[in-house]
């Protein structure tokens, strides 16, 4: 059964946010709040971890996972950025929006889109999601907490628990976060382009 640690979400708990990075790093998947929904993560290069992520989710090698960064600087190791593009960025982060940006080669293949060779990329504003990033030192590789035949991502976590306790390694109870996905937002042309609409105010991108 994984474990489950309830964290503040205003003053996350140092203790339990270190205790939650040494998780991830033993190749641990969590569950964890965001500002938009729940959401699984894992370590960026942990190809098993993300495989079991897969699994939970039940989508292929095709499924478009998200990069989440603690900030800009960190964004723009793992996506190319010019100099319009990252001024509507700062804008718009931390916040409930992922953008599709050309991948730099610090994005494994695998986790390209594999014709455009792009990436989706988000800073959530979320005190938990980003204590975590902090401490962690590295993105975490994600994928909102869909699970197959539903429409929404589970919001609740005891049920969360219940539904994956035996599936991933840690839940992280930081209260409801919603039930919305993020907005996204495709900036590879430079001009935005909304590709779904969620969360994230569309309006200023159309």
């Amino acid at each position: 059964m994984a474990q489950c640690f309830e964290i503040h979400p205003q003053n996350p708990q140092s203790r339990l946010i270190s205790q939650a990075v040494e998780i991830i790093n033993r190749g641990g998947v969590i569950a964890y709040p965001t500002d938009s929904s729940y959401a699984l993560g894992c370590l960026l290069g942990d190809k098993q971890a993300l495989d079991r992520i897969r699994t939970i989710r039940r989508v292929d090698a095709r499924h478009n996972f998200t990069i989440v960064c603690r900030d800009l600087s960190e964004l723009s190791i793992y996506a190319k950025v010019e100099n319009n593009v990252y001024r509507l960025l700062k804008h718009f982060t931390p916040g409930a929006y992922t953008f599709i940006l050309k991948a730099t080669g610090e994005v494994p293949r695998r986790l390209q889109n594999p014709k455009r060779k792009t990436i989706g990329i988000r800073v959530p504003d979320n005190n938990i999601s980003l204590a975590l990033l902090e401490q962690l030192d590295q993105p975490l590789m994600s994928s909102t907490l869909i699970l197959p035949g539903d429409d929404h991502p589970l919001s609740d976590p005891d049920e969360i628990r219940d539904k994956l306790g035996n599936q991933v390694d840690l839940v992280i109870d930081g209260g409801f976060c919603g039930l919305e996905a993020t907005t996204v937002v495709d900036m590879v042309s430079g001009a935005p382009e909304v590709i779904r609409i969620g969360k994230g105010d569309p309006e200023p991108f159309e």
